[in-house]
């Protein structure tokens, strides 16, 4: 006797499922990483710039280039809150499939669980069955020997 798990085409449905997921909260991930590096390198950007025009300022700075400086640093303040939007909206969208990614898990681990159980009942009827079995043989033996 063989055992067959009834639930095995939807856990395997499930495992998929939950791979897929995997997959898509890793894509989620790396979109965040990738906007927060961006980031990153706008906000240096605008700190360096910052220092270079305050040691500028103090060995004396034409006007023109201040506010040359000044609409490059107002662009760049642009810049760096369309990235935080954007690292913002990236961090929503990775939590939201984080959590997705742990339903299907906990989905999936249910069915294991469920398989598990199901699997050590089996065993335990298919003793049952062969004991049965085995005490039937030795009846029909003992019952023979007296013949």
């Amino acid at each position: 006797m063989q055992y067959q798990f009834k639930f095995e085409k939807i856990l395997t449905i499930k495992e998929r499922e939950k791979d897929e997921a995997f997959n898509i909260y890793n894509q989620a991930v790396k979109r965040f990483e990738e906007a927060a590096e961006k980031l990153y390198e706008y906000l240096k950007k605008k700190e360096e710039l910052e220092v270079y025009q305050s040691s500028r300022l103090v060995s004396g700075l034409p006007v023109q280039e201040i506010r040359h400086h000044q609409l490059f640093i107002h662009n760049l303040e642009k810049t760096i809150n369309h990235y935080q939007q954007m690292v913002v909206n990236a961090r929503h969208h990775m939590n939201y499939h984080q959590e997705k990614l742990m339903e299907k898990n906990i989905e999936v681990k249910k069915y294991v669980k469920i398989k598990e159980k199901d699997l050590t009942n089996f065993v335990e009827m298919t003793k049952q069955i062969e004991g049965r079995q085995m005490d039937d043989i030795s009846i029909q033996q003992f019952m023979n020997r007296g013949n």
